[in-house]
């Protein structure tokens, strides 16, 4: 498990990738503090890890998969159990705020480059 405060390369990603899933790899972006935890086997740990090491909370904690062969809308899947909460109105395992999408998708691009 790592977490990503300063950009990796997208083939730092593939090697990550290689580790464990072959072509994607598991990821929970903390939206507050703008950091990346990845390469877990669980979503569950990697939000984990985020909540004890850096203090992030459960509502701004998301899972996502990053297809390292892929571009554009493709590279970033919005689908992780984690996401179920209802609670905090997210009532699937998808990102339902597209306000948050978006943050993510920004967070993703600082910190995973070509």
């Amino acid at each position: 498990m790592r977490i990503i405060r300063e950009p990796i390369s997208r083939d730092k990603l593939r090697a990550i990738a290689k580790e464990r899933f072959g072509n994607l790899v598991k990821a929970v972006v903390g939206v507050e503090q703008r950091i990346i935890a990845l390469g877990g086997e669980l979503y569950s740990d990697a939000e984990v890890v985020l909540a004890e090491q850096e203090g992030s909370q459960r509502e701004h904690t998301w899972g996502i998969n990053l297809y390292v062969e892929k571009d554009g809308e493709e590279f970033i899947e919005f689908d992780s159990v984690i996401n179920l909460k209802p609670s905090f109105g997210n009532r699937s395992r998808g990102v339902g705020d597209p306000e948050i999408r978006t943050k993510i998708i920004g967070i993703v691009s600082a910190l995973v480059k070509k």
